[in-house]
């Protein structure tokens, strides 16, 4: 086999294959928004409360 013209090894591209929907920078997930952990935090601590009344 004539190794000379079967050129070089193709390089990766290094791209995925679709975009994710919510990607970092996109109108669903701009930069420089923080997570909102105190609305997190409300969320958390009424679902323990709800859970240990439940009891």
């Amino acid at each position: 086999m004539d190794y000379k013209k079967s050129g070089n090894a193709k390089v990766g591209k290094n791209a995925p294959r679709h975009s994710e929907h919510n990607a970092k920078g996109s109108d669903k997930n701009p930069f420089g928004k923080g997570s909102d952990k105190a609305a997190l935090l409300a969320r958390m601590k009424a679902a323990a409360e709800s859970k240990k009344s439940h009891d």
